[in-house]
């Protein structure tokens, strides 16, 4: 009895530190994994951020092919269901069946006009311009932004995709930028260049030395 009583303690202590180690790794497991998934929240954080970044960025370039995509996927889907229907109806249901579809194309037409509505909206970059040719001191984009915001407060006008703007119209000559130390300023390309006079005197100041 004895001997049966100690394999059973044996057994017994065996499974409980079998039981213990599983436990430990399992715990370290779920850490491994929570980090894992909390890196990976991460990353999609920041994806959507830039997402939104370049959504921006799109509109301020004056992409607008989204609209258009949509109402041609939209009309494509009807057209072969009202092809179907014709075919399968009888002669007489035909024509019932066509002047209800010309009625249904002639109601729907109005919905085009909503899509030039919205594309008829000024972009960015006549925003910017317009701007610019109202300033009479050069501007930074972070000015520029502010400005834009408060009086477009509708739109979402980030300092960064006005920067990128900005930059697009210096290399097509549509702006000018100037810089005073480590700032960057933006002026109409119309305007005179604000940096002559600080060159003017301190010349000056280099010939007295």
């Amino acid at each position: 009895m004895s001997e049966s009583t100690t394999g059973i303690t044996g057994l017994t202590s065996q499974y409980i530190a079998k039981v213990a180690g599983d436990l430990e790794s399992n715990l370290k497991e779920q850490e491994r994994i929570g980090a894992e998934v909390a890196a990976l929240q991460q990353q999609l954080t920041a994806l959507q951020q830039d997402h939104n970044v370049l959504v921006n960025m799109q509109q301020a370039l004056g992409v607008t092919h989204e609209p258009d995509e949509s109402s041609t996927t939209a009309e494509g889907t009807k057209v072969p269901a009202l092809r179907q229907k014709t075919e399968a109806a009888p002669p007489n249901k035909r024509r019932a069946r066509k002047t209800t579809a010309a009625q249904e194309t002639t109601t729907e037409k109005p919905a085009t006009p909503k899509v030039g509505t919205t594309t008829n909206r000024p972009t960015l970059v006549e925003l910017i311009r317009r701007h610019l040719a109202e300033q009479n001191e050069p501007r930074s984009a972070a000015e520029i932004s502010t400005a834009l915001s408060k009086a477009h407060p509708e739109r979402d006008i980030k300092t960064k995709v006005v920067r990128v703007t900005l930059e697009g119209l210096v290399a097509k000559s549509k702006a000018q930028r100037t810089k005073q130390g480590a700032s960057v300023y933006y002026t109409s390309p119309d305007a005179p260049e604000p940096t002559a006079a600080p060159q003017a005197e301190e010349k000056p100041e280099g010939a007295d030395r």
